[in-house]
């Protein structure tokens, strides 16, 4: 009994000291990038790289495909019982105030793209009324989709395998926890941001996705860069 405690100790212990190491690599921040509070307002945070992915209806998805358009990224998955939920509720939401801005998309990625097929996407879609011609669903290999958030979007993202927490860290965009559920492959820890980008392809702020301020000024910065009046 006591052989058989030590060792369900060790399992947990060993699990907790996983799980920070995915923490830790999640929320390590380059020293170049810009201090929290600052991100909210327009500005040029870099080019999003060219990307190809599968919408949920199986459509290829590249970025020629967004530019001319403003849009709004974020990242979820559809096992996700913590941030992903209010997310996409926020999204429906714009989506329904936003209905006639024909420039406009929202673009939701799953970092759990094992288990999110295209048609897993398509019933999670359903649930919040996502309108397949203006909010996209990407899945796609998880290389590519995890390169893209740490690289191209600058956020952190990692499952705890060591694939995932090599290259360049994840920009934590915190203070404020790391966001963890458990997806098909085991504990999933992903930034909870609204990535706003501009018809070029610019990444122009970034949004709490929990924060009423922030979404508040989410809107308005919306607003100006459908209205052309930020360049």
């Amino acid at each position: 009994m006591r052989r058989r405690g030590l060792l369900a100790f060790g399992a947990t212990a060993l699990g907790l000291a996983l799980t920070g190491a995915a923490l830790a690599s999640l929320w390590r921040q380059p020293q170049s990038l810009p201090a929290e509070g600052t991100v909210e307002t327009l500005a040029d945070y870099g080019l999003v790289p060219d990307f190809r992915l599968t919408e949920r209806g199986g459509s290829a998805v590249t970025l020629a495909d967004l530019r001319g358009k403003v849009w709004l990224a974020n990242f979820i998955y559809t096992e996700c019982t913590e941030t992903c939920p209010l997310q996409s509720l926020q999204v429906q939401r714009l989506q329904k105030e936003f209905a006639g801005s024909a420039d406009l998309r929202f673009v939701s990625i799953t970092v759990d793209p094992g288990h999110d097929t295209p048609e897993v996407l398509r019933r999670y879609a359903e649930r919040y009324g996502a309108d397949p011609g203006r909010w996209l669903f990407l899945t796609g290999p998880k290389p590519a989709i995890y390169g893209l958030a740490k690289d191209g979007f600058k956020l952190g993202v990692s499952d705890g395998s060591p694939a995932a927490q090599s290259g360049v860290p994840g920009w934590p965009l915190g203070p404020g926890p790391a966001f963890a559920s458990h997806g098909s492959g085991g504990l999933i820890l992903h930034s909870s941001r609204f990535v706003l980008v501009d018809r070029q392809a610019r990444i122009r702020a970034y949004h709490r996705t929990d924060d009423t301020d922030s979404l508040a000024r989410l809107r308005e910065n919306l607003r100006a860069l459908l209205a052309g009046s930020w360049r």
